[in-house]
């Protein structure tokens, strides 16, 4: 004896072993032994077996015609076995009543379940809708499949394109062009963004990286309304110092001038110049808006996003030769201890006599022409005091510690001679020691007024947002604690307000600390433990660091570019830990196939196989070390 019987929203048909009154002990044909619900079976039968059953009842159940099957059937609801009999027109044997129940179980549009083996007639309204439905799905799953087929074929749908950059960004996982590019990425064993691209969705990897950015965190762009800064409405005083900047051929945003006075007694008095833009672009402003909404300048090879708009920077970038509002520090020090005697922070008005450039100045301007005060070194009356109180400042960070700072590494700058949009445009890595004199002087003077600014922010009771680093761990807060890889007690950021928000926050900080003394905890913007201030450092720690990826992965890109346009297939590269090497001609970090376990710093020559401009990676294979 046989049953066939309803488990798990499936049909089957087994052998009986053995009977109690609420249930059955069953064997199936592969051998499987199972206990049923006597509930759950739908009939049972002598003949045929169950393995002959089965594939008869489906072959016939696709034989029915469900619209002619739905006509006949009693409006309410019936047994399964009953619309057997009617619809075959004599007993049904086990195949046919197997196949009717099939056919009805497959057919939820028609006819709706009610309880083991019974169902009820969907309502033609009712059913007219599900139909409707099916061959909507039925049309879609044919687009879908086309759209497969093309893009297996080679050929970019023109839905998937225009929806390529969502498809990558954002994806609606439940739309046609999603499940369409998710299925050929399977067929063909490729990643969505590799698929694209070879597709044609963008001209180049380039393009992909960069619009995929724009669209994941500039989704309306990257303009700025047109919006003008209010004026300064108040006096400030006319700074009477000598003051030059000293930034890349590239840099539009002028934050920073320095300014040094020889003193009669053989001080100095040396003055880190910072731009104002907090003066006007005040705490909840429409422009404070803007700078919070990107909180740092995106810069990548030949471009950038700024953090704020033209208008601002215009009216506050310490360019040469016109009056500007300026955050001022000035100390007065021993230039042999680098021992800070007083300091004294102002907000004045400053002109820039000169906007110095890198690009110009690097290759005179050395420790030697520094150190000898009869060599011809331009702006040496300015430079070489500058420079000696920089050194003393550095060694007296050296003593806190512990140990010299390790400015041997070799750093490039980018520069593209065109479009930087344009893959073919050629680029320039053009390398600078880091502890080349005007880095190194500039540096020293931007960690001083970091951290007195710092300082006087503690000493007010202002709070700040200081960057610390104990114990390894480096991290932002608003407490003023060390930091010991700088070896500072404090460190404030507060040198880049056009380019940083953190340092627009302190500016503001510090303008009410300059206005108000002892006072300006009351009056500051920012009040201790202001909830809004934690907030501004969560989300910027996470956009810098997003930021620093994408720029980090377009000097990547450049790299690739570089030895491309250079036809670099062989070179030397230096071992930083197990097959991860650095190239010595390029700032580019790679793994080499082959590479056997070397010392940290061993040179090693590797040949260059190909680049992939999309993954940003190279292909290497080790050659040996370098003779």
């Amino acid at each position: 004896m046989y049953v066939y019987y309803e488990d798990d929203g499936s049909f089957k048909a087994a052998h009986i072993l053995s009977e109690a009154d609420a249930t059955l002990q069953v064997e199936s044909d592969s051998g499987k032994r199972s206990k049923i619900k006597r509930s759950a079976v739908l009939f049972s039968f002598d003949a045929p077996a169950p393995a002959e059953l089965m594939p008869a009842a489906t072959a016939l159940a696709e034989d029915i015609d469900l619209q002619f099957l739905w006509e006949c059937a009693p409006q309410e609801e019936f047994a399964a076995t009953a619309l057997a009999a009617d619809y075959f027109g004599h007993a049904p044997s086990p195949v046919e009543q197997a196949a009717l129940m099939l056919r009805l179980h497959g057919a939820p549009a028609y006819f709706h379940r009610r309880g083991a083996g019974r169902y009820r007639p969907a309502p033609p309204d009712i059913l007219a809708a599900a139909l409707a439905a099916l061959e909507k799905k039925r049309q879609q799953a044919e687009q879908q499949q086309q759209w497969v087929d093309e893009m297996a074929g080679g050929k970019l749908p023109e839905p998937i394109a225009q929806a390529a950059e969502s498809l990558l960004v954002k994806p609606d996982k439940n739309s046609q062009a999603w499940k369409a590019l998710d299925a050929a990425c399977v067929t063909l064993q490729k990643t969505p963004e590799r698929l694209l691209l070879e597709l044609g969705a963008w001209p180049h990897a380039l393009a992909l990286h960069k619009r995929r950015f724009l669209a994941t965190h500039f989704p309306r762009g990257t303009g700025f309304p047109d919006m003008a800064p209010p004026p300064l409405e108040r006096e400030l005083p006319l700074a009477d110092a000598e003051i030059y900047t000293i930034d890349d051929v590239t840099t539009t945003e002028i934050d920073d001038g320095l300014s040094v006075t020889l003193l009669p007694d053989g001080r100095v008095r040396a003055g880190v110049h910072i731009a104002a833009p907090g003066l006007v672009v005040t705490r909840g402003s429409e422009l404070d808006k803007l700078a919070r909404a990107r909180l740092s300048t995106v810069y990548m090879p030949g471009d950038k996003i700024p953090m704020q708009p033209d208008s601002v920077i215009a009216a506050f970038s310490l360019d040469a030769g016109r009056e500007v509002p300026a955050l001022s520090l000035y100390v007065t020090a021993d230039p042999a201890t680098g021992e800070i005697l007083e300091s004294e922070t102002r907000l004045e008005r400053i002109v820039v006599r000169e906007n110095l450039r890198h690009n110009l100045l690097d290759g005179k301007i050395t420790e030697a022409s520094l150190a000898d005060p009869q060599s011809d070194l331009p702006y040496g009356h300015w430079l070489r005091p500058l420079w000696q109180l920089a050194l003393a400042l550095s060694a007296k960070r050296d003593q806190v510690r512990g140990k010299p700072e390790n400015n041997s590494r070799v750093e490039y700058s980018f520069y593209l001679d065109g479009n930087p949009d344009d893959p073919d445009t050629p680029v320039r890595l053009v390398p600078r020691q880091r502890n080349a004199p005007l880095d190194r002087m500039v540096a020293e003077y931007m960690i001083l007024a970091n951290n007195l600014w710092g300082g006087l922010l503690a000493q007010h009771g202002v709070p700040g947002i200081y960057r610390s680093q104990q114990a390894g761990r480096v991290r932002m807060s608003t407490q003023a604690l060390p930091h010991e890889a700088i070896g500072v007690p404090q460190y404030a950021w507060s040198t880049s307000p056009l380019r940083r928000y953190v340092d627009l926050v302190n500016q503001w900080q510090l303008i009410a600390a300059v206005d108000n003394g002892v006072g300006a905890r009351l009056v500051a913007p920012f009040k201790p433990k202001d909830a809004d201030l934690f907030a501004i450092i969560g989300a910027f720690d996470a956009q810098y660091a997003a930021w620093a990826e994408f720029q980090g992965n377009m000097e990547r890109y450049w790299c690739l570019r570089w030895l491309a346009q250079n036809g670099v297939e062989r070179t030397t590269a230096n071992v930083l830990r197990d097959d991860l090497v650095r190239l010595a001609n390029a700032p580019l970090v790679t793994r080499v196939g082959g590479l056997p376990e070397l010392e940290r710093g061993t040179a090693v020559e590797i040949d260059i196989l190909g680049r992939d401009e999309l993954a940003l990676e190279l292909d290497c294979r080790y050659l040996g070390p370098t003779e």
